[in-house]
């Protein structure tokens, strides 16, 4: 949590309380401050040796590309060293959908800039487009290969990512019609308790 930025300090559940307390006592809004009170109950923690997060390298050199293609070719490179999570992660990839994976990779590059309300709207639109089936069938064949008739063996459309169209990946993040309406959350009232 610490490394992906989703925590700022590491402390057991036991000492929690005793953190809320200290917390409570202070008189301040200086941020100076809070963060050396949190300091005085954080714990150094190292990530476990099966940890991604010891990879970072070879996660950069690979996935830090603009197309799912030079991701591919990035993975292929690294495979080729013998890397056995690389050799499991291309092989991961190129059994999902093509149609899917660019689609997702739009969708992450995409909500790096985006609010969370933003975010979960792109992935709602995503979702009712690819339960829908209109785009392309891949969820039902997705489904039917690895839960119905369990051959593992889906029949993709496109079945190639040369045959992904950006018209198809657009079509995924563009507003729906008006018998699938959009995602209404329920921003007025959560900000009435900010």
């Amino acid at each position: 949590m610490i490394s992906c930025g989703l925590a700022t300090h590491y402390s057991h559940s036991a000492k929690i309380p005793l953190i809320e307390e200290q917390l409570g006592t202070l008189i301040t809004d200086d941020p100076s401050v809070i963060e050396r009170s949190l300091e005085n109950w954080g714990e150094i923690v190292h990530p476990e040796p099966e940890s991604i997060l010891h990879r970072i390298e070879t996660l950069d050199k690979c996935f830090s590309h603009d197309t799912v293609e030079e991701i591919i070719d990035a993975l292929e490179s690294e495979a080729a060293k013998q890397d056995a999570w690389c050799v499991a992660t291309l092989r991961k990839l190129q059994e999902t959908s093509p149609l899917s994976l660019k689609v997702s990779l739009r969708s992450i590059r995409e909500g790096r800039h985006q609010t969370l309300d933003q975010c979960l709207r792109r992935e709602y639109r995503m979702s009712v487009q690819a339960l829908s089936g209109q785009i392309t069938s891949d969820f039902r064949e997705g489904v039917r290969a690895r839960l119905v008739d369990r051959d593992l063996a889906p029949k993709w459309d496109p079945p190639t990512l040369e045959k992904v169209t950006d018209d198809m990946v657009d079509q995924y993040f563009s507003r729906l019609t008006a018998f699938e309406p959009e995602l209404e959350l329920p921003t007025q009232q959560r900000e009435a308790f900010t």
